[in-house]
Formats: C-alpha cells, structure tokens, sequence
C-alpha cells in the first residue's frame, strides 16, 4: 500500500495510480516488496520541526525517512517531504518541480533498499541510481 498525505501544504503533482505503480517498479526491480509507504508532504517549517523532535536534527532537509520495521526484503516507511524545498531544489539544480518531487520521492525508497549518500562515492551511487528510476517514470 502506498499513499500520500499533505500535512500543512496543497497537495503536490502526484498523479496516484502512476506514481504508486512507478515506485512498486523501482522497488521490485531491487528484488524488494511494497508493505506500507506513507508520504506526507509539508512545508519547511514543519518538516524542521519533525526533525528537531524525532532525530534531534535543526537543519532543512528535502526528505526525512522513517522506516517502520526492520525486514529488508519488505518496505515500509514513513517519508516527510518539503514541499518548499523541493521547490527551491528544482531552481537550483535545473530541473523541473515535477523531476525534483518525483526525485525526492524514490530517494527515501532508496535508502530503504539500502543506497546512501553520506560520502561522495555514496552520493553519486545514489543519484545514478534516482536517475535510473526517473527514466522509468518520464519515458
């Protein structure tokens, strides 16, 4: 089950039955299964104060990750996504809103798989990998 929710902002581009048989692609070609997804889209504020009270992190983030169980071959989490970011994001890169919210999305599936991005190695690793996954949305 995959849904999305907004928290404190208008719902974003998602259009539901694409995008939730997109992510189950993505996830299934890792040789993984959709369990449950929840994503909640936000503002910066609101995403901040989410990770100041369940990370103890004060910074803005594009996307924080909750993973609801432990199993690796079945994904479920929780993903809070701001939605101010990801405008911000979409300028400073160059890419479009819709490529950058759909970027920002399969992101935190990835970490679930089990990509990161904490060295540079990492983080180029993670951007093929969510530039791979975009191919298969808006081809």
């Amino acid at each position: 089950m995959i849904r999305f929710s907004t928290l404190d902002v208008d719902m974003p581009p998602v259009e539901p039955q694409r995008d939730k048989a997109w992510i189950s692609q993505v996830v299934e070609s890792y040789g993984k299964t959709v369990g449950e997804l929840y994503y909640y889209f936000c503002s910066d504020e609101k995403l901040l104060e989410i990770n100041r009270e369940r990370l103890g992190h004060d910074f803005y983030t594009d996307i924080v990750t909750f993973p609801l169980t432990d199993c690796e071959s079945v994904l479920s989490s929780e993903f809070c996504i701001s939605i101010d970011r990801i405008k911000e994001n979409a300028v400073t890169f160059g890419r479009s809103y819709e490529s950058e919210l759909h970027r920002v999305i399969i992101h935190g599936v990835l970490h679930l798989i089990g990509f990161d991005d904490l060295t540079d190695e990492e983080e180029k690793e993670m951007r093929e990998k969510e530039e791979e996954a975009l191919k298969l949305l808006f081809s």
